[in-house]
């Protein structure tokens, strides 16, 4: 009975994705339309509203709506695979609750997407889902060879000879720490998880959640001989080491722990929540295209340094994340404007990587699809988007000041 609510449960999550009360924006002042139709509805009003001809705006919306849905196929697809085939085993516990939510910052950078931490860890988190959704956040956000290790490169030349990679690891860590312990306080100050109904009177067996747990352990294994083999000339071999391949060697794993009876369910669940997603998560990038090219950002960042370079790279970095949505989008697309206002403010290359991580932090909005992710199951039980919106955008803000409050009185008293 267990594993077909939990079953149930993601196939309805799935669902929600097309019902009106879902992901539909209205009131009685304006049409109440999915957020997809808003979404490429304000793209064409921004375009034209700008001054771009027809022909460019649809360039622009093609080349945002399709620069990341790859990418994000080979995440989401193998991701929710894994999470339906782990909602049928029927784990869901205190122990195995919070092995998950402890789990998450680690899963977050190691997997690189918090998307794909939490949907793989979700299925055994019970009421630790939020505490897993901020978790996997903070991970991705701080924790290298993450968010630290993207920007770093996205940066290059300026910080390439100064940066030593194991202190850009360990103050990461440091700051991960607090910055997680802020979000699970908000996240449990602002809403109450309702017991699980798929936690039963008795505590699955070590053996049992090591079993269920190996799959996480064969992807672990994989990324870490990943690290160690770097590049092997064979394609297949090196998939297989990176992050999506050992995503997918997890999720043929724990389809394989599967009843045969209830692997092609767990694969049409997959295929509706990654196809709903894909939808929201395109419309989504065009809409951010557009806007950055039509906005220049980086002419609003003053000049300066120590504090006040980290505190602009911050600003920006948050500017960039509320007009991209996307995480990765964000970090790919601040790094090439912040590369010269590190090389030219001297400042400390490893403060401003972490300056520009917590600035992505802000904020998880329905045009980033981590928040969908969240909504549609942690928060599925929330009444309306707005709260919703306040519980997650209020938790990450908060994240982000009090990270960004930690690290410029960490260098305020290094230099001094």
């Amino acid at each position: 009975m267990t594993g077909n609510y939990l079953t149930g449960a993601f196939i309805e999550m799935a669902d929600t994705t097309t019902s009106p009360s879902a992901n539909s924006v209205g009131s009685r002042w304006t049409p109440d339309l999915p957020l997809v139709v808003w979404m490429v509805v304000l793209a064409l009003l921004l375009a034209f509203g700008g001054g771009m001809g027809a022909v460019d705006t649809i360039a622009a919306f093609n080349r945002g709506f399709g620069r990341a849905l790859g990418e994000f196929a080979l995440i989401l697809l193998p991701s929710f695979t894994l999470a339906a085939a782990l909602s049928q085993q029927n784990v869901a516990s205190e122990a195995a609750g919070r092995t998950a939510a402890l789990a998450s910052p680690v899963a977050g950078a190691g997997m690189i997407c918090p998307d794909t931490a939490y949907a793989a860890l979700a299925p055994a988190a019970g009421r630790f889902k939020l505490d897993l959704a901020f978790g996997a956040y903070t991970g991705f956000k701080l924790i290298y060879p993450a968010g630290p290790l993207i920007v770093a490169a996205g940066l290059g030349a300026t910080i390439a000879e100064t940066m030593q990679p194991v202190m850009l690891l360990l103050l990461g860590v440091l700051l991960a720490v607090p910055v997680w312990i802020v979000g699970v306080i908000w996240g449990r100050m602002t809403f109450r998880q309702a017991p699980s109904k798929d936690v039963g009177t008795t505590e699955p067996s070590n053996k049992r959640l090591f079993l269920t747990f190996a799959p996480f352990v064969a992807m672990t294994a994989l990324l870490i001989l990943g690290g160690f083999v770097g590049q092997t000339g064979i394609g297949a071999i090196e998939f297989l080491i990176m992050p999506k391949g050992a995503l997918l060697v997890a999720a043929i794993l724990a389809l394989l722990q599967t009843p045969a009876a209830q692997r092609r369910e767990c694969l049409d669940s997959a295929v509706r929540r990654t196809g709903s997603l894909l939808l929201v998560i395109g419309a989504a990038s065009a809409f951010g295209t557009i806007l950055t090219g039509l906005v220049s950002l980086d002419q609003l960042v003053p000049s300066g340094t120590g504090l006040a370079t980290l505190t602009a790279l911050f600003v920006l970095t948050a500017l960039f994340k509320l007009a991209q949505g996307s995480s990765m989008a964000t970090f790919a697309a601040v790094a090439p404007v912040a590369a010269p206002i590190v090389a030219a403010s001297g400042v400390d290359p490893i403060a401003a990587v972490l300056a520009i991580c917590l600035g992505s932090f802000i904020a998880i909005l329905p045009n980033d699809s981590y928040y969908w992710l969240v909504r549609r199951d942690a928060l599925e039980d929330v009444s309306g988007e707005a709260r919703a919106i306040r519980i997650l955008t209020a938790g990450t803000v908060l994240q982000a000041l009090v990270g960004l409050a930690l690290l410029l009185t960490a260098v305020a008293v290094w230099s001094n």
